[in-house]
């Protein structure tokens, strides 16, 4: 078991930095999410860790030791990748038991936990297959199982379920989660996917450009996020952003965004005060944009807003509806009895005790 650190770590390549003065505690036993765009450096960092590219300036350190210059095979790490990189002419066996075979582990050892693995991840009746007679889901598992029978400190997965189809993907996941439980280890995991992101992670680390934006739990990355680009990465669909003016009127704060204008909750005035008659982005999560007959309870039906539906998107458990006012597009997430219908006009409720205010210079949240 094994906490990890990187201490202020670059990573260049010629003139390019894929890493900016990285500094992140990983704790023992802690499932580690590293999310963010591609080219954002999520891979890169995993890679350091491992020892498959040297790191520029800065430390890694595994437990109390610092590993910039130890060999990949004695950092007692185990790693999957987005591809299985399974062996085409072994069977599901030998593919899980070749690492410990290398490493000279006695045979009944490799053959305990081989077996141990394969009933943990359910394809102990596929162990004899070769990987063509797979699917990728058991091919999936069957990586996962190599690494898990090396029993490392660190279990590094790079973009594991890239490869494999909605349901299979959901279904993965959570075994994963499982995994994480059962086995007590520090898990890193790179995806560019927010969903696993958010659903996986004890923390969130969101990357943008080799710079890390913000490392905190799900749900205060959701609620709280630092800056505009974590606002619009986590959360599906995306939160809808405006550039508009904070105004007084009516002895109240507005969002002023021309077309129309939103009062400011009192609760979130002082926050803001600093800011009022100065522009700045404005920033509302769809599923706080509601159908005016179908507000939850306990929402500030105060906010108003006349819009015209341009397009509606019919999910079952919800609705997804792109309205409009004064040019001013948003996407709200509506409950399922919404009567909202293309080309008409629609009244929806924003609940602004929800909203997020960000410094239109440097984009850094106020609230």
């Amino acid at each position: 078991m094994a906490s990890i650190k990187y201490d202020h770590v670059w990573k260049r390549f010629g003139d390019f930095a894929a890493l900016k003065d990285l500094t992140l505690d990983i704790a023992d036993q802690e499932f580690l999410v590293l999310v963010g765009p591609s080219g954002c450096g999520k891979t890169t960092a995993l890679r350091c860790l491992a020892g498959l590219e040297e790191v520029t300036d800065g430390a890694i350190m595994i437990g109390d030791r610092v590993v910039n210059d130890v060999p990949p095979k004695d950092r007692d790490i185990a790693m999957v990748f987005q591809s299985y990189a399974l062996y085409p002419h072994m069977s599901v066996y030998d593919n899980m038991a070749f690492g410990l075979k290398l490493r000279k582990t006695p045979k009944a050892e490799i053959d305990r936990r081989v077996k141990e693995a394969a009933e943990m991840l359910h394809i102990g009746h596929l162990l004899d297959r070769k990987p063509k007679a797979l699917s990728g889901g058991q091919r999936q598992r069957v990586a996962l199982g190599r690494a898990i029978v090396r029993h490392p400190s660190v279990f590094l997965m790079d973009e594991p379920l890239s490869n494999l189809d909605a349901k299979l993907r959901v279904q993965t996941r959570a075994e994963i989660s499982k995994l994480h439980q059962r086995l007590k280890t520090t898990f890193i995991y790179v995806t560019h996917d927010q969903t696993e992101a958010m659903t996986m992670g004890t923390r969130i680390a969101v990357m943008r450009d080799g710079v890390l934006q913000q490392l905190d739990t799900p749900q205060n990355l959701y609620d709280h996020p630092a800056n505009m680009f974590v606002a619009g990465f986590i959360g599906s669909p995306s939160m809808n952003f405006f550039e508009a003016t904070l105004v007084r009127g009516d002895g109240q704060v507005l969002v002023d965004f021309g077309p129309f204008q939103l009062p400011v909750p009192p609760s979130r005035v002082d926050a803001i005060a600093d800011h009022i008659g100065m522009p700045i982005f404005f920033g509302i999560r769809p599923e706080d944009i509601h159908d005016s007959h179908y507000v939850p309870r306990g929402v500030d039906e105060s906010a108003r807003l006349m819009t015209v539906v341009n397009v509606v998107e019919p999910l079952g458990s919800e609705v997804y509806a792109y309205v409009e006012n004064g040019g001013r597009e948003m996407v709200a997430r509506l409950d399922p009895r919404t009567k909202a219908r293309t080309g008409e006009t629609f009244e929806v409720i924003i609940d602004m005790t929800k909203m997020h205010i960000f410094d239109r210079d440097t984009e850094r949240a106020l609230i």
